[in-house]
């Protein structure tokens, strides 16, 4: 008998797709997508849809409580059978040119033959996608200009909170030695540890679940695609992380959280060189004094 889905699409705002995306994933949905407006999920019907779906409303108003949201979030659930499952969760996924260096693809599609741009095949699978994200475009697009400065440099990168580990995979494209790159978050490391097998560049990352201040080494580049709250939170550790004359890169952050930050890396002796805005979210390319 074909197994049929539940589809669930949310209406959120830019704040709030990374905790929502994050919850579904822990409910156990095999497949997120993190739209302009919102999040649409899959989920395989079972006979605990029915507690699904009540979870899934109180964390949607536990979310509004907490945060003061001026808007509900809205959530509606549709049914899919198995021959509609590929399509509707596929869709959504199209290979796509970032910056100069990449060509950003799933794996079910064949990359044309391009000069000058390195092909990263990403699996979307358990919510990662494969770089549609503003702030994965914008890291992918400063690690193009850091790796630039750096060119003719042997040098060593960190990336923190690795997710699929596309930027990892962007860091060995573009000519890093070795790079090392956490997560404090197994089905991540899980699926990062596969895209770099499938990237043939699982040799030159170090790939682990190790704490940023456990690391003793330093890196002429650093990128963390976190948020604003725990890029702050983690400061003074990715500061020391950074070589001198070193480029770290940040975003996760919103466009009102920005001078907060910027303010925080200038007294641990940054410089801002780039800023680069796409829609509610920033991401900020600073070199180390």
């Amino acid at each position: 008998m074909p197994q049929s889905w539940l589809r669930l699409s949310v209406r959120a705002g830019a704040a709030d797709l990374d905790a929502v995306s994050n919850f579904l994933i822990e409910r156990g949905s095999p497949g997120v997508v993190v739209k302009r407006s919102g999040i649409e999920a899959y989920f395989r019907r079972s006979r605990t849809d029915a507690s699904l779906k009540r979870a899934v409303h109180r964390f949607l108003r536990a979310i509004e409580r907490l945060d003061g949201h001026r808007r509900k979030l809205s959530a509606r659930w549709k049914v899919f059978a198995e021959e509609n499952w590929h399509h509707s969760w596929r869709r959504f996924i199209k290979p796509q040119k970032i910056g100069k260096s990449f060509w950003v693809t799933p794996p079910w599609v064949t990359p044309p033959k391009l000069r000058r741009r390195e092909v990263i095949t990403i699996e979307p699978g358990m919510a990662f996608g494969i770089g549609s994200h503003a702030t994965t475009r914008g890291c992918l697009e400063f690690l193009e200009k850091a790796a630039g400065f750096l060119r003719g440099k042997d040098f060593a990168a960190l990336d923190v909170g690795t997710g699929s580990g596309i930027l990892a995979i962007a860091l060995a494209k573009l000519g890093a030695r070795t790079i090392w790159a956490i997560d404090n978050d197994p089905v991540a490391l899980k699926v990062a540890r596969e895209n770099l097998s499938f990237n043939g560049v699982e040799k030159n990352v170090h790939l682990s679940g190790a704490e940023l201040r456990r690391i003793r080494k330093s890196f002429l580049l650093v990128v963390a695609n976190l948020t604003a709250e725990t890029i702050l939170g983690l400061a003074d550790a990715l500061a020391q992380k950074v070589a001198p004359r070193g480029f770290l890169i940040l975003s996760g952050i919103l466009h009102e959280q920005v001078r907060a930050v910027t303010r925080r890396f200038g007294t641990e002796g940054f410089v801002l060189l780039r800023r680069k805005r796409e829609r509610e979210w920033v991401t900020l390319l600073f070199k180390r004094k």
